[in-house]
């Protein structure tokens, strides 16, 4: 049975302490393990990949890297209508992202000088897909769309071998409609070191995105300096805020849609109403027993898993921006009244029918969020994470004149002289 808190300013943040611990720092001893791998992979490139993918994956794969004629024919032998949810779901996520392009300019001054902007898609992303039970086709959609976008000139595709030494075919035929320039059958913290350092046959990029399990997680942490990545991602999370006027049965399943990914996901609900919070639970023992992950979700709820009451909704709202949740689901009468009040969030869901799913799957908006509070400074992945801004300045002789006493008298008082000089010399007699 999920846990009951009534919020009095203490049981509440008491809670939402033990939440955080989970979030804690990197294991030291995953760290080393990482540290090795990366050095590793370093100085003897594709050799230290396929020596782990030996070790840790049990077989070789088929090939190291996928040809083009194999991720064509896995598009061929796709279901129909797998095909067709994701050409639909590229659809939406191609039109909202298309709305993020940010472009370069230019601003003539009336003295001659000119100021502006530069901005360009980044050359080479590393895209990591986890395989096995983790694969993710959704997220190579949601990955490559807006790197296509961005004008990124070639998306490297990173996945794992299954057990038979094949690549998933869900997600080849994923990476086939959206356009992914190369496959490589590699997994795990080797293949983010590879990604970072190139080897003899996998390029090095210029950023590295995409989920993966700890010891990718903790690679990409590492690695973050030599190469740009998304960001550190944790346990998966979802807070619903919730009137009288919210269903059980929704918000069990919502709760439940989060908890399922990870024994580490938080699933909380904040109520304002009691009979909303004991039908809520009394609906998630009920539904959790016919689900095939119920032994994941038990463990989600049992252990990071809440249903907070509050006396109104805008003390679940200040909850909600303390918490700072990867996912918010606003299950309330009139839900866009809150909206302008929800500070920190990676992705708002407001009114029963806009259910979490909706956004990982097919709405537009991009599912890689930040996590673990984060939201608080971190954005959601989008157009803008692949691209490169340089700025440019052109000065006439006069306009340097006229700024030539400012720029002097701020360089001195920095004690930085040859600063000065430099703007200085242009003028001596």
């Amino acid at each position: 049975m999920i846990r009951k808190i009534v919020a009095d300013g203490s049981a509440e943040i008491s809670f939402l302490k033990e939440v955080e611990k989970r979030n804690g720092e990197t294991d030291k001893k995953i760290s080393e393990i990482v540290s090795e791998i990366i050095d590793n992979v370093k100085e003897n490139g594709d050799k230290a990949v396929k020596d782990y993918t030996l070790k840790f994956d049990g077989k070789l794969p088929e090939y190291y890297e996928v040809p083009l004629d194999v991720i064509h024919q896995a598009l061929e032998d796709a279901d129909e209508q797998f095909v067709n949810a994701l050409l639909n779901a590229m659809e939406n996520i191609t039109e909202f992202h298309n709305r993020q392009k940010e472009q370069s300019f230019i601003d003539a001054k009336s003295d001659g000088c000119i100021l502006g902007q530069r901005v360009r898609g980044l050359d080479r992303v590393g895209l990591y897909v986890p395989g096995g039970t983790a694969a993710y086709p959704s997220s190579v959609l949601m990955n490559a769309v807006p790197a296509k976008i961005a004008g990124v000139k070639e998306i490297i595709m990173v996945t794992p071998p299954g057990k038979d030494g094949k690549p998933n075919p869900d997600i080849l035929t994923a990476a086939a409609i959206v356009g992914v320039d190369r496959v490589f059958m590699a997994g795990g913290a080797q293949a983010i070191a590879a990604l970072a350092y190139g080897t003899e046959e996998i390029p090095k990029v210029d950023k590295i995105v995409g989920p993966g399990n700890i010891f990718v997680a903790t690679a990409k942490k590492l690695l973050y300096g030599k190469v740009d990545i998304d960001m550190i991602a944790g346990p998966s999370e979802i807070l619903i805020v919730a009137d009288e006027t919210a269903n059980p049965a929704f918000l069990a399943a919502d709760l439940m849609s989060q908890a399922e990914h990870d024994r580490l996901a938080s699933a909380i609900l904040i109520t304002s109403s009691e009979r909303i919070a004991d039908e809520t639970s009394a609906e998630l023992e009920k539904q959790m027993a016919e689900l095939e992950r119920n032994e994941i979700i038990r463990a989600s709820i049992d252990n990071f898993g809440a249903v907070i009451v509050t006396d109104n909704i805008y003390g679940a709202v200040e909850l909600a921006n303390s918490l700072a949740p990867e996912h918010l689901e606003i299950q309330v009468a009139d839900p866009m009244r809150y909206l302008g009040c929800l500070d920190n969030v990676g992705s708002v869901f407001m009114g029963q029918y806009s259910p979490e799913p909706l956004g990982d799957y097919y709405a537009g908006p991009n599912h890689v969020l930040p996590t673990s509070g984060t939201a608080r400074f971190f954005s959601p992945l989008s157009v803008n994470s692949f691209v490169k801004r340089s700025q440019f300045i052109y000065y006439t002789e006069q306009a340097l004149r006229d700024a030539h006493d400012d720029i002097v008298c701020i360089a001195e008082k920095e004690g930085l002289t040859a600063h000065a000089h430099a703007v200085k010399i242009r003028f001596e007699d």
